[in-house]
């Protein structure tokens, strides 16, 4: 069974890419750290790294152990400091996975105010599509998840929030399609689109144009609007996206027209139905939940 040091050790290993590097920086010797790494390997019955001349480099296998360990390590960090702090003094950390959308605002915002009033609780917010975060969700690697569209509500319990996001497209101001007011789905069938990764898998894209993804020259995917954004602006396609991700600003070349099928996209936060909160984290629920209760954001001031 593995042991969370032995974790530990192999990702050194894989950070500092040198056993000689990783023995020091964990004050070992390095014969004890080799011995202990060729026992995961066996273990595992996996090869774990390539011994190269200069440096170390991970197998397949070794680079999926990473991922789970780092995983694994953040957990117990994690879960140790919300049993560390004391009984009488709300502090600790939230983490929230969310992707690029303007909803963020109504996370922030009930953050300050739980910071007012608990100044040593900490928020961060790991940004991801609606893959990453429904994967961290379920691996306890965060408390809260930000996604739009349906919920599983025998695995998560969830709050709507208030959204006024408009799906549309992405273009260049010198695109043909860029004098339109509105955009039909027909105008996007001979077109190079641009998708999230997971827009097939939830039905947006045939829910938008009413083609399903193969009938469409999809030419590109983005896991974060700013790739999608990056690809448009070099002119490789129109991006399908949500309005709020257009930054005139910042994106002087490009123009972001909404889709005559689109409405606003319901947005949800959205938890582990067993999730067992600490108390920075119940004082962020309780927060969040007052405030859908009471108010709608007004995203006039945004």
């Amino acid at each position: 069974m593995m042991e969370l040091r032995v974790l530990q050790y192999f990702l050194a290993v894989a950070r500092e890419e040198s056993f000689t590097g990783a023995a020091n920086a964990l004050h070992l010797s390095q014969p004890t750290l080799s011995r202990q790494l060729k026992d995961l390997e066996m273990e595992l019955g996996k090869q774990l790294f390539i011994r190269g001349s200069k440096k170390i480099e991970l197998t397949d296998e070794g680079r999926i152990l990473k991922k789970r360990a780092e995983e694994i390590v953040s957990l117990v960090n994690k879960t140790e400091n919300e049993i560390a702090v004391s009984d009488d003094h709300i502090a600790g950390d939230v983490f929230i996975g969310a992707g690029e959308t303007v909803g963020v605002h109504y996370l922030t915002k009930a953050a300050k105010r739980v910071r007012n009033d608990y100044p040593d609780i900490h928020f961060h917010i790991i940004s991801g599509d609606r893959s990453d975060v429904v994967e961290r969700l379920d691996n306890g690697l965060v408390d809260f998840g930000l996604v739009f569209g349906s919920i599983d509500d025998t695995k998560y319990e969830s709050i709507n929030i208030p959204n006024s996001d408009v799906w549309g497209v992405l273009m260049r101001k010198d695109s043909p399609l860029a004098e339109k007011e509105m955009i039909e789905p027909k105008d996007l069938y001979d077109k190079p689109l641009i998708v999230s990764r997971q827009a097939d898998k939830t039905g947006i894209v045939k829910r938008l144009l009413h083609r399903s993804a193969d009938k469409l020259n999809i030419i590109a995917t983005y896991n974060l609007i700013f790739n999608g954004t990056l690809m448009v602006q070099d002119g490789l396609g129109y991006a399908l996206c949500l309005e709020s991700v257009h930054q005139p600003d910042r994106n002087r070349e490009l123009i972001f027209k909404p889709l005559s099928t689109a409405v606003s996209e319901e947005l949800h936060i959205v938890w582990k139905k067993d999730n067992v909160f600490s108390k920075a984290s119940q004082r962020f629920l309780y927060e969040i939940s007052k405030s859908a209760k009471s108010s709608r954001i007004s995203y006039e001031c945004l």
